[in-house]
C-alpha cells in the first residue's frame, strides 16, 4: 500500500518513471480484481479480465490521470469498469430490442448468454447513481464491493476507514439499494 501512495506521490511530482512503475504495480491487482468480478458474471460471457484492465485503464486516462491517493485510484478504478459493464449491458440490450436489424461489426460478435443479468446490471447502475446522490461514501463502497470486487477489508483500506464502518455502511447500501430496485 505505501508503495502505491509514494508512486502517486511521485507523479504528482512529475518524475518521469512513476507511471510506468504505476501500472506495473497495479495491473497485477486491477487484473486481480477483474478476475474476481469476471467470476461472478454468467457463463458465456465474452469480456475476459485482462480485456476489463485494459479498457479499464484507457478509460482512467492512463499515465497521464492524476490521483489524490489509494482510494481515489481505486475508486477510479472501480468506476471504470462498473461504465465499462453497463455500457457493455446496455449494447446487448440495444442490440436484443433492435428488431433483429443492425450493423454487425465483426470486432464486436459476442456469444449469446442470458440477458436477466444485463438487466439486473442495468437496474444495479441506476439506483446507485440514486444511492450516490444519497449517500456519496456508502455508494463508493458499492463501486469497491459490486464492481470491482474487492472484500470488505480491501475497500475499507482503499477508502481509509475501518473495517466495521465498510461493513455497516455494505449492509445499509444493500437494503438502500433492494428497496429501490423493487420500486423500480
Amino acid at each position: 500500500m505505501a508503495d502505491l501512495t509514494l508512486l502517486l506521490d511521485a507523479i504528482q511530482r512529475g518524475e518521469p518513471d512513476a507511471p510506468g512503475a504505476l501500472l506495473t504495480q497495479v495491473y497485477a491487482e486491477l487484473r486481480q480484481l477483474a478476475r474476481a468480478k469476471m467470476a461472478r458474471e454468467q457463463p458465456g460471457h465474452t469480456l475476459q479480465p485482462t480485456a476489463l484492465v485494459h479498457e479499464a485503464w484507457l478509460r482512467l486516462g492512463g499515465e497521464g490521470q492524476r490521483w489524490e491517493n489509494r482510494a481515489h485510484f481505486f475508486g477510479a478504478a472501480a468506476e471504470a469498469m462498473r461504465r465499462i459493464l453497463i455500457d457493455r449491458a446496455r449494447r446487448k440490450l440495444a442490440a436484443r430490442h433492435s428488431g433483429g436489424v443492425a450493423h454487425v461489426d465483426a470486432d464486436e460478435i459476442e456469444i449469446a448468454a442470458p440477458t436477466q443479468k444485463d438487466d439486473e446490471l442495468l437496474a444495479v447502475h441506476e439506483a446507485l447513481d440514486a444511492f450516490a446522490a444519497h449517500d456519496a461514501q456508502k455508494a463508493e463502497v458499492v463501486q469497491l464491493r459490486y464492481f470491482a470486487g474487492l472484500s470488505i477489508e480491501e475497500t475499507a483500506a482503499a477508502l481509509g476507514i475501518s473495517e466495521r464502518t465498510a461493513k455497516r455502511h455494505w449492509t445499509y447500501a444493500r437494503a438502500w439499494l433492494l428497496d429501490a430496485m423493487r420500486v423500480r
